[in-house]
């Protein structure tokens, strides 16, 4: 568990690669009194992520690694971190899978949200196998990032119904709702808040 230090708020970074909700989402969070960290600093390995709007909106830092040379990038990506005195990181939407040895020299924790009551549906196109597979339910999952993938420890889980009538999109677009409610949640959890 992270110990918050007086009333001082955690300095977050959040990665992502494309449109960027959740991180819009996390940005509004951390802007509440009640919130335990800060968005400081906004990653990306795509340059045309939509996400990189909010950047400019928010005022926040942001940095673009295309992760080519993945463990260049990688020391690169620490050196910044541990400058800007990062003690959380959320993956929102990043389609980059950290190293073992990232996770390990991260000071901090390292949270992700995958679209998917894990540990079913890892990795990508959730929605599409969650509809070929006939489920019942599926929602979303917050957790802490280990070095597999999408298998580190669970701290909140949201469930939805699965409807006749669901297609992967219309699914996965109730699913991001549900995501932008669970993600905070979760973050003042781990806070114990």
């Amino acid at each position: 568990m992270v110990i918050l230090i007086g009333n001082k708020k955690i300095k977050a970074a959040v990665f992502i690669s494309g449109a960027g909700t959740n991180l819009e989402s996390l940005i509004k969070f951390s802007k509440k009194k009640r919130s335990p960290f800060i968005v400081q600093l906004i990653i990306s390995n795509n340059l045309r992520s939509k996400g990189l709007r909010f950047a400019k909106i928010f005022g926040i830092k942001k940095r673009i690694f295309k992760f080519k040379k993945k463990k260049l990038d990688e020391k690169k990506i620490l050196k910044i971190l541990k400058f800007e005195k990062i003690n959380l990181i959320c993956l929102a939407g990043f389609m980059k899978i950290l190293s073992k040895s990232f996770i390990k020299n991260f000071k901090g924790k390292i949270l992700n949200i995958h679209p998917s009551l894990l540990p079913k549906y890892k990795g990508l196109n959730t929605h599409k196998r969650v509809l070929l597979n006939k489920e019942k339910y599926t929602g979303c999952t917050v957790h802490f990032v280990s070095p597999n993938l999408d298998s580190g420890k669970i701290i909140m889980q949201k469930k939805i119904k699965v409807k006749k009538k669901d297609t992967p999109e219309k699914l996965g677009k109730r699913v991001l709702i549900e995501e932008h409610k669970l993600y905070p949640k979760a973050i003042l959890k781990i806070f114990n808040l």
